[in-house]
């Protein structure tokens, strides 16, 4: 039996050991291609020892760092102005947050993270100063109040800013800072404590929301200018609010009622607490820097 030079040399090929099957007709060599160094005359190119391409990667946007755009997509800034500062920022903005946790679409501030924050400022010996800042609707009474007596009865010099609003538990936690500011376009809004949900109608019940509604009101009163029953005057008057008993406090508003020490933003306000911060370094002998 005769074969042709071309069945002599698929034989030689698949005696080969590094000989791989091939389907459909093998392709004609280019004469115009240059010889493979990993092959030897007579042999095809073995693809399992030819050089591995990568697959083409994407390109990383050049001309701005990584930090840049990350401050794009969280801020909306090219970039935010690094200072060190004795003073820290605390924001209490949206709906204060409780015992229930709220749903997602509503902005809150938890209490559980406002209070270890408040702690850590308190041992901190790089923060000599806390300026707060407000725009509450209000929220859980008692987590409120709980944020209140952290705050008042911290050490260091404290300055709060009711910046859109303070309303409801907010009002509390304004006073709660060694001196307190309002925006001339802020509000306030005082009224007497609700619950919402089921409510069980007993005695017992009315006794309780009465010893909670003083709670909040001696707070009030013990940390602000405003009297007693100026502040239940505002709490139960009608005829301000749709629907409701209450009062709503503008900017001077708050300022002539007591509620609030002084109308300014927040040059006043860190002007103010650096003001605060040097007479306390004076009083404990600490040299000024």
């Amino acid at each position: 039996m005769y074969y042709d030079n071309n069945q002599r040399f698929k034989n030689e090929q698949r005696r080969s050991p590094d000989y791989t099957p091939t389907v459909g007709p093998m392709p004609r060599p280019n004469p115009n291609t240059p010889p493979n160094p990993s092959t030897t005359p007579g042999q095809m190119p073995n693809p399992m020892t030819q050089p591995r391409t990568e697959p083409n990667k994407g390109k990383r946007v050049t001309g701005k760092p990584k930090g840049m755009i990350d401050s794009i997509k969280e801020l909306g800034t090219p970039d935010v102005p690094e200072t060190k500062s004795n003073i820290q920022c605390v924001t209490i903005i949206g709906q204060v947050e409780g015992h229930l946790s709220l749903p997602p679409q509503n902005k809150t501030t938890k209490y559980e993270h406002i209070i270890p924050q408040l702690v850590g400022l308190e041992q901190s010996n790089e923060v000599e100063g806390v300026l707060l800042i407000l725009n509450t609707v209000g929220g859980d009474v008692e987590a409120g109040l709980a944020i209140s007596e952290m705050v008042a009865s911290m050490s260091k010099p404290t300055v709060s800013i009711v910046l859109g609003g303070g309303h409801s538990i907010g009002g509390p936690i304004a006073v709660s800072t060694d001196y307190s500011f309002i925006a001339e376009t802020a509000s306030m809004t005082i009224h007497p404590i609700r619950l919402n949900g089921l409510v069980v109608g007993v005695p017992q019940t009315y006794e309780y929301l009465d010893k909670m509604q003083d709670r909040v009101i001696g707070f009030v009163t013990q940390h602000s200018r405003i009297k007693e029953d100026k502040f239940r005057e505002l709490m139960f008057r009608t005829g301000d609010l749709a629907r409701d008993i209450g009062t709503v406090l503008i900017g001077d508003d708050a300022v002539k009622a007591g509620l609030i020490d002084e109308v300014g933003g927040l040059g006043k306000a860190v002007q103010k607490l650096r003001q605060m911060i040097d007479q306390n370094n004076n009083q404990r002998g600490v040299p000024l820097q």
